[in-house]
């Protein structure tokens, strides 16, 4: 079950210079309560670390759409499942309306007991008053990065389904191309153990057929004896003693086994 969470603050500065700081990612850090790092990959790819109530997370976000000036939309692409979008609005000459909206699945038992405390919600709410504090109090941006991503493309403000590749620690996201074909592999390799299961069963089965049918080997001893001339009165030589019985053992086989971006900012 995810939770979704609205914010608004006005920010006593003009709505570009409010604009440009917030695409500073990697500043986070120093206005987001619990983010220790915002890594920007390229223009549209951001890592995430951050620590709230006690549970380290991490996560790769995409910016699904940025318009200057206007709006900033992203989505998880792994790790902890979020999206959401923020929003600036003028609020005469020199102030500018900040509106977030973030939607999130908690996950674990620490998360979801803060998540029922509202933790995530003031934290947001901590977060943008920081942010506010910060812009004001240097009265200009530190960088900013005036590209556009799918700037045609109104994605509107996207919820936890558009975090499609984002499976959190349990996996209850939306589920990606690769978590498909893992679950594929998963199955089919459940399907040939179950097979080669039933195949060794029927062939023990088979063995203990043949064997209560097919009778123990038989030992067939035959009796040869060897006549020869001896002359009376002379003493046989034990080289020329009869042979004794010789046994002849003839054994019949058992049934055989079945086989085997841009400058945004340092």
């Amino acid at each position: 079950m995810t939770t979704k969470v609205e914010k608004s603050i006005q920010v006593d500065v003009p709505l570009s210079t409010a604009y440009n700081q917030w695409t500073q990612f990697e500043d986070f850090p120093h206005f987001m309560g619990g983010v220790h790092e915002v890594r920007q990959l390229d223009d549209r790819r951001l890592h995430w670390v951050a620590q709230i109530a006690a549970v380290r997370r991490e996560w790769d976000a995409a910016i699904l759409e940025q318009v200057p000036d206007q709006k900033i939309a992203w989505a998880a692409t792994s790790g902890a499942t979020n999206a959401g979008a923020v929003r600036f609005e003028p609020a005469g000459a020199g102030s500018t309306i900040v509106y977030l909206t973030l939607e999130y699945e908690p996950e674990g038992l620490v998360e979801q007991a803060g998540d029922k405390l509202g933790l995530v919600e003031r934290q947001v709410k901590s977060d943008l008053e920081r942010f506010k504090a910060l812009v004001e109090s240097e009265g200009y941006e530190s960088g900013a990065w005036r590209g556009s991503i799918n700037e045609n493309l109104d994605v509107g403000t996207p919820g936890a389904e558009a975090a499609y590749g984002s499976h959190g620690d349990k996996g209850k996201a939306g589920i990606s191309g690769k978590a498909v074909a893992a679950g594929a592999v998963a199955a089919a390799a459940g399907v040939a153990a179950a097979a080669a299961a039933v195949t060794r069963s029927s062939q023990d089965d088979q063995r203990a057929e043949d064997a209560a049918v097919v009778p123990p080997p038989v030992t067939v001893t035959e009796t040869v004896v060897v006549e020869e001339d001896v002359t009376p009165g002379v003493p046989v030589s034990p080289a020329t003693e009869p042979p004794g019985p010789v046994a002849v053992t003839d054994e019949l086989p058992s049934s055989p086994d079945a086989p085997s971006r841009g400058e945004r900012g340092v």
